[in-house]
């Protein structure tokens, strides 16, 4: 690495722009806030004005981007239109007529008791294989009675797809009551409240059902006072892989030979948590395969074997909310994480197929309404499992398939704002009447004993016909938007981008008159066209998958561009120059290969594929490596104000000092699986927090009065004290990173950091070669190319939870939302905070004398390009994938693709 070589000699006659906290406490000092200081500060009262309008315009901006967005949001991911209250007697007669049926008497309930057991994350493909395959071995060999049970015909199973998002909150609410949630569910995962929709667990309470639960307390929050007895734990701490499954297992044996129940919920949730942190392959699933298959055992021989003796029909349903991907996490539309299972055991039931079909997940909750005689929700969107009902006699089948019809025929009218019941004109009413017709007729012949096979077989396929073509429709509905709100949201939002861009150019033409702006070098127009090709490829739902591409391709052609302007300049640094761009590009070439993220091609191997393959002693050395070149850069940068005065080495030694700390922990702690992490890590992690967080407080806070005491020259003092600053913003953040990052990871955190530096050190003796907002581009998409060299893509499912409880005890929303979003967005936040150290190494000779400089000019110099550059570029970028997200808000991927990386916008 080549010398920072940072210099500011008291003689320099040029300034940079400041930090906010520099100009206050040096202008104090020096002066400006004084008696004595009065003219200085009348001479600035004629920009005083035009300050507070630029700081107005800013706000107001800011303002209505906000605004904006939040209209758009609420707008564009509405809550799904729902019909209010529970489903009663009406469901029982079809849709316009007004006669009363009773249910019981004509459908009478196939089972007494339902125990539904909710394994978490559990891929239906452990147990069911895919693609007509067996799973693989170490799975079926996990779960030997479950797999006898399929064997020997005495259960049935099914792949249940899971709709995106696969959270669990959207998947309960999907079981429960049979439609597809909204997608800002996901946001709502965090902090669950009652659901007011009609749902089978309140129609089971409104016959008198008693219930007990045991689990997720997700269903707590859901279902509030619905539940005789109830023991919660919660879901979100993922690093308990065993106590959270022992609170409900503790509880069952009582639980099954208790008679006052009606249903009984366990939710096991060490599953998913192992998912979480080792992922499919991980060492202890096949531990917890096995536990959960002893569950299954010791309910089938207590509550189904044994209660058939006593004329107890109870039925088994086994489910998982959604699947898992190969790293463990979900929340996308993959097949990993949708394959979800749906397993029913119980008296009657046989599967007689060599191949397990697959069904909607929402099919379970007017299936389960039907077997227990109880109405189908109003808003269901589901069809019934027929194969469930074929130990019931002829008319009670056809019978159930009717109601099912009937509940979604009334869900179709109503959603469909000019129908009626004698005015249905679509292909799935015409269905519908061809089924009921089919229906009558049969129904006729069978009174007179002439009903043939054939005719039953008929009708059974029209209903399918139109149950399977309702629930397709109903599924893929897209809500109703406001397009008065979405076009206020837009306009608001471009307004807002079109007064930032405004001020940058304002900004740019008085702060720097001398730079012609209607000239652009190559480099610079290459900053403008990057923008160009990444909104484009907006446009296209495998570009937005495949967006890491587009980054590391654009980004190393603008330095590419830079290092063909190298070799033909005449600067006198111009090996230095060579060598500092060779170490930018040459990293980000290895930040490419780093991971094959995105969706289609993750497959494919990558250096963290091969890291892991070696085995934990080679990533641990890497991590070591990370650690001392971190360490290494931070006292090298630092070195430059050597000359200030001890207390710079007092601050070095403070910064060596919690990196050796995180140095310790990664050595003693490193390789340990994170859900075997004892409190003495914990407490190792709480201390690093603390020590970090005081130590970056501390110099950023004093650093304008410490450098004060060093010098009497203002443009000094503020050019060391933002110096200081941005290097303790820098190193502070990357020591977090290195501590909560996936080990694997550690070396691309210290790459990030070289290429960084090194852009910085190339801007800062370029003079006027390298214009301020070109390098803070360039630094903006260095941070959006490494943060999908962290292996994060545009879809939930990369969102690492595991390390978000890093140094934690206990379940914290607030403390682990915090943790999630420094992981999440480890890279997009150095780059924004190295622009502090950017600011003071740039030696612009176009800057103005400090003679001519007042107040007015240098808030504006603060606030101007350093803040207005970046918010610029997002702002564009918002705005431009909005109005893309508009026009594509009937597209095929519009939840699966388009809507998922909005949410990281959001």
């Amino acid at each position: 690495m080549t010398t920072i070589n940072y210099q500011g000699n008291e003689d320099d006659p040029l300034i940079n722009q400041i930090s906010v906290e520099g100009c206050v406490v040096c202008l104090i000092k020096y002066g400006y806030g004084s008696a004595a200081g009065g003219g200085k500060i009348s001479k600035s009262m004629a920009m005083a004005m035009s300050i507070r309008s630029w700081l107005m315009v800013s706000a107001v901006a800011i303002l209505l981007e906000v605004i904006g967005l939040s209209l758009f949001v609420f707008a564009f991911f509405p809550i799904r239109p729902t019909l209010s209250g529970l489903s009663g007697p009406e469901s029982f007669h079809p849709p316009c007529e007004h006669q009363n049926h009773t249910l019981y008497q004509e459908l009478p309930p196939s089972y007494d008791r339902l125990i539904l057991m909710v394994i978490d994350a559990l891929p239906a493909q452990f147990l069911l294989g895919r693609d007509n395959q067996p799973p693989p071995k170490i799975f079926k060999d996990a779960m030997p009675f479950t797999h006898s049970l399929l064997a020997n015909q005495m259960a049935l199973a099914y792949h249940a797809k899971a709709a995106p998002p696969t959270v669990t909150l959207p998947r309960l609410k999907a079981i429960t009551t049979g439609s597809i949630g909204g997608f800002l569910d996901v946001l709502f995962n965090f902090n669950t409240q009652a659901l007011l929709d009609d749902n089978i667990i309140a129609q089971f309470f409104r016959i008198g059902w008693k219930m007990v639960m045991l689990g997720d307390e997700t269903w707590l929050k859901l279902f509030p006072g619905l539940f005789t007895r109830h023991d919660g734990v919660t879901s979100f701490f993922v690093k308990d892989t065993v106590q959270v499954d022992h609170n409900v297992s503790r509880h069952l044996t009582y639980e099954l030979y208790k008679n006052d129940w009606n249903l009984l919920i366990l939710h096991y949730l060490g599953l998913d948590h192992i998912g979480h942190l080792g992922g499919r392959n991980s060492v202890m699933m096949e531990p917890k395969l096995q536990e959960m298959d002893e569950i299954i055992k010791l309910i089938h021989s207590s509550a189904i074997q044994s209660r058939e003796s006593d004329h107890r029909r109870t039925l088994l349903v086994v489910v998982s909310d959604h699947g898992m991907q190969e790293n463990g996490n979900h929340g996308g539309s993959s097949y990993e994480e949708t394959d979800s299972l749906a397993l029913f055991v119980g008296p009657g039931i046989s599967h007689v197929s060599a191949t397990y079909d697959t069904i909607n997940q929402v099919d379970l909750t007017p299936t389960l309404a039907l077997l227990f005689g109880v109405p189908i929700p109003k808003n269901n969107a589901g069809y019934l499992i027929a194969d469930l009902f074929h130990p019931v006699e002829d008319h009670q089948l056809l019978r159930a398939m009717e109601l099912n019809s009937w509940q979604l025929l009334r869900l179709l009218q109503a959603q469909a704002t000019d129908s009626t019941c004698g005015s249905l004109e679509d292909s799935s009413s015409s269905l519908y009447f061809d089924a009921a017709a089919l229906h009558a007729s049969w129904k006729s012949k069978n009174v007179l004993k002439s009903a043939s096979n054939e005719d039953f077989k008929r009708t059974v396929l029209a209903y399918n016909e139109f149950l399977r073509t309702a629930s397709d429709q109903l599924s893929r509905r897209a809500t109703d938007k406001p397009i008065g709100l979405l076009a206020s949201g837009v306009t608001a939002m471009l307004l807002s981008c079109v007064m930032f861009l405004g001020l940058l150019l304002k900004l740019g033409q008085e702060l720097y008159p001398n730079v012609q702006t209607h000239k652009f070098q190559l480099s610079e127009a290459l900053v403008g066209g990057i923008m160009v090709i990444i909104v484009l490829c907006m446009g296209s739902s495998s570009l937005v998958e495949e967006e890491q591409y587009l980054w590391h391709f654009t980004t190393s052609t603008f330095f590419l561009v830079l290092l063909c302007k190298t070799i033909k300049s005449t600067t006198r640094n111009l090996g230095r120059q060579l060598y500092l761009v060779a170490v930018i590009i040459i990293s980000g070439r290895i930040l490419k290969g780093w991971h094959q993220g995105g969706v289609n091609w993750t497959h494919l191997p990558d250096i963290s594929k091969s890291l892991e393959i070696l085995g934990n002693p080679y990533i641990k050395l890497l991590h070591i490596i990370s650690m001392l070149l971190v360490i290494g850069l931070c006292l090298y940068t630092l070195s430059s104000l050597w000359s200030r005065g001890n207390i710079i080495i007092l601050i070095g030694l403070s910064y060596l000092c919690n990196g050796l700390l995180v140095l310790q922990y990664v050595i003693k702690h490193h390789g340990n699986g994170a859900g075997t992490i004892g409190n003495d890590a914990i407490v190792a992690v709480r201390l690093i927090y603390g020590l970090i967080i005081t130590s970056v407080t501390l110099v950023v806070i004093a650093s304008p009065w410490l450098m004060s005491f060093q010098s009497q020259d203002l443009v000094l003092v503020i050019k060391d004290s933002l110096y200081l600053s941005g290097t303790t913003y820098m190193f502070g953040w990357c020591l977090l990173q290195l501590l909560l990052q996936q080990p694997v990871n550690a070396m691309v955190i210290s790459l990030l950091l070289v290429q960084i530096i090194s852009t910085i050190c190339y801007a800062s003796r370029g003079g006027s070669d390298v214009k301020q907002w070109v390098e803070v581009a360039a630094i903006y998409y260095l941070g959006m190319a490494g943060h999908f060299s962290l292996g994060n893509t545009n879809t939930l499912a990369t969102i690492d939870v595991a390390r978000a409880f890093t140094g934690i005890s206990s379940h914290s929303t607030v403390v682990s939302g915090v943790i999630m979003f420094v992981i999440t967005y480890a890279s997009p936040m150095l780059g924004l905070l190295s622009l502090v150290m950017s600011i003071a190494m740039k030696e612009n000779n176009t800057t103005p004398n400090i003679h001519e400089i007042n107040m007015g000019q240098l808030l504006k110099m603060i606030l101007g390009f350093p803040c207005l550059v970046p918010l610029g570029l997002n702002s564009l970028l918002l705005v431009a994938y909005t109005i893309i997200l508009l026009v594509m808000r009937n597209h095929l991927f519009i939840w699966t693709v388009f809507s998922p990386k909005y949410i990281y916008f959001f």
